[in-house]
């Protein structure tokens, strides 16, 4: 600031003393050899001299007070204050000294041997100023404002240093600006990361200084920020050669320009998400790809207008790409990510999800396979255009996948689902349907086939047509499944479910039932005999035929289990009893939401489980008063307890 105003502190009195009137100087009481502070007479003033009181005095006295001093001279006192207490004592005072504190550099700290600042650091009071950035401050909505962040500035420096700044959202009245976030640049240099969502009211010009001051800054996140453009975003890419992640959404004005400075100055950058920018086409994509091929690894292209090109780009230049994410590329074609498999850039990708791209053909994800071999985990979201032929053809070229997760994709059929089952190889271990309404529950003839030893998890969910007949052919190809997730399947009851738990060699772990309405208590009873000896995670949520005899086989079985959803069952108090009564059972969670029959009676049997009980959902239990629920808030207070 001094450097702006063009004066030092050595120019103000170059004749001598500032006052016309030598008795003014009297006004002015040392308080030490540290510090003189200006002391005005209050109650009783000792003077030499007889003193006429009268509207010309007062109003001079007014005029020599430390508050009409101008903001070159108060800037001038502050920056030889010592970085701690003092500083934040001042900036106490009023708004004007804490924006004026919150503008001082690190550079524009007085350096005089002479001064507090060194004296202080001798004695080791005070921290560096900005610190190594060990805190993290958020503001939202209408505590974001430039005072607050004044505040954060000045009041961070000696504790640490600001390391995290997160702003999302703006007060609609005095929202942040450029000034803002200039008292963050000049106060927090230590700051890493900055995360700005939805404040319109930032331009190019805070995020400059930003750029400017905070040239630590490692991870950059920009969301629906509408007033930045590529102009700062080239500042950012020159000024913050450390920094390692981007993410740039729904900000219109930032193009092909900003990426390329990216690519070309940020060497360090390892992850990059792009989402909803329209200004952001092949160029961009291209000059970011070919500059950071030898660290980038994790990337995310969502809602953009980029063609095949720049798939091409990835395929190419991807050598390190470990995480791939392509959502919504309407443009893409088959050809992009044909093109994008067979340039055999991608040997390392190890994660790739792929969600409404009209490109995802039989074709160009079996080409994608092949190009893929370290390929270990796929989701395939509204891929409109794969069919079991292409699916099958994936599961047999990407020989090292273990999981894969298909949601509503709605060509793939019975046939595809056990054709991934048949062709995944040894090293399958998760698969998940999700709202994939083309599998119907057919009654398949299967020659006999060696079955799928690595598959640990299975998850079936909102898939109508998945029955009986399918749940019987998995129990003998998955004998070591241990995680089942079957939700909301109606068409699935004991007669599927039983072989499927009798057929499990490994012991199940996680079950989750949740929806399945035709479920009773004797696939309760059979699970808990079978599994009760590593079963921990059991949820039946809405199973609406099961009842008291399910928790007194759980009881009596289930010595691991920790989390238990009966929520919507038909549970009465005399469950809830033999719950209590189990010698070896030690719940941590257990969720009764629903459960209307459930009354004031239970209370000494949930007082005995509160014990173990970390959690305890009794939503919508109408049958349980309030003065219980107050009663059990003041018993169990350990336990996190809804009502």
């Amino acid at each position: 600031m001094s450097k702006v105003f063009g004066f030092s502190g050595d120019d103000f009195c170059p004749g001598g003393s500032i006052y016309s009137n030598p008795k003014e100087a009297s006004f002015f009481l040392s308080l030490g050899h540290e510090v003189d502070v200006y002391f005005p007479p209050r109650k009783r003033s000792r003077i030499s001299a007889p003193i006429v009181f009268n509207g010309e005095w007062f109003e001079q006295m007014q005029k020599t007070s430390i508050e009409a001093l101008p903001d070159e001279c108060l800037f001038e006192i502050f920056r030889r204050l010592p970085v701690g207490k003092e500083r934040s004592a001042c900036a106490s005072v009023s708004k004007r000294w804490l924006m004026l504190l919150s503008n001082i550099c690190k550079n524009e700290i007085c350096s005089n041997k002479n001064t507090l600042l060194e004296e202080s650091e001798k004695e080791g009071d005070d921290e560096e100023f900005g610190g190594e950035g060990y805190l993290s401050r958020s503001l939202e909505g209408k505590k974001a404002t430039d005072v607050r962040l004044a505040a954060i500035a000045v009041g961070t420096a000696s504790r640490g240093g600001l390391g995290k700044l997160s702003i999302r959202g703006s007060n609609m009245d005095r929202g942040v600006t450029t000034l803002g976030l200039k008292a963050v640049a000049h106060g927090c240099p230590s700051l890493k990361a900055l995360s700005l969502w939805n404040v319109a009211t930032i331009g190019d010009e805070g995020l400059i200084e930003i750029a400017n001051g905070c040239q630590k800054l490692e991870k950059l996140d920009l969301c629906k920020c509408s007033s930045i453009s590529d102009k700062a975003l080239v500042a950012v890419a020159k000024n913050c050669p450390n920094l390692t992640e981007l993410s740039l959404e729904s900000c219109p004005n930032i193009g092909n320009e900003g990426l390329q400075a990216i690519g070309k100055f940020c060497s360090n950058l390892r992850s990059i998400s792009i989402k909803d920018c329209a200004g952001v086409g092949d160029q961009g994509i291209a000059g970011l790809f070919s500059s950071t091929s030898l660290v980038l690894t994790k990337v995310k292209l969502q809602a953009l207008t980029v063609s095949d090109l720049s798939l091409a780009v990835i395929g190419h230049y991807g050598k390190t790409v470990t995480d791939l994410v392509l959502n919504f590329l309407p443009n893409v074609s088959e050809r992009g990510f044909w093109v994008m498999g067979n340039s055999n850039g991608l040997q390392k990708l190890k994660s790739l999800t792929i969600a409404s791209c009209r490109g995802v053909t039989d074709i160009g994800l079996e080409a994608v396979g092949k190009g893929c071999p370290n390929l270990k985990s796929v989701h395939l979201h509204k891929c409109a255009f794969l069919s079991d032929n292409g699916l099958i053809s994936f599961t047999k070229a990407a020989s090292s996948l273990e999981s894969l997760q298909l949601e509503e994709c709605h060509r793939i059929t019975q046939c595809g689902f056990f054709g991934v089952l048949f062709n995944c190889g040894t090293k399958l271990k998760a698969l998940s349907l999700v709202s994939c309404y083309g599998i119907n529950d057919l009654n398949l003839v299967l020659s006999p086939v060696s079955p799928c030893e690595s598959l640990r998890s299975l998850s079936i969910r909102n898939c109508p047509g998945f029955g009986n007949g399918t749940l019987s052919v998995l129990g003998k190809l998955c004998p070591q499944i241990q995680h089942i997730e079957l939700s909301g399947l109606d068409g699935v009851t004991d007669a599927g479910f039983l072989p499927l738990v009798e057929s499990s060699e490994a012991g199940l772990v996680k079950v989750n039932l949740s929806g399945c309405i035709n479920l009773t208590d004797k696939v309760v009873s059979s699970l808990v005999n079978l599994h009760g000896w590593t079963l921990e995670n059991l949820n039946l949520d809405g199973c609406k035929n099961i009842g008291d005899a399910s928790l007194m086989a759980i009881a009596e079985n289930c010595s691991l289990l920790c989390d238990l959803d009966v929520s919507k069952c038909a549970i009465t108090d005399a469950g809830i009893a033999a719950l209590a009564q189990a010698k070896q059972l030690n719940l941590q969670i257990l969720s009764l939401s629903g459960c209307t029959s459930v009354s004031d009676r239970s209370l000494p049997a949930l007082r005995k489980l509160g014990h173990t009980l970390l959690g305890l959902n009794i939503k919508h239990c109408n049958a349980i008063s309030s003065s219980t629920v107050d009663m059990l808030v003041e018993l169990l207070w350990r336990c996190d307890i809804l009502s």
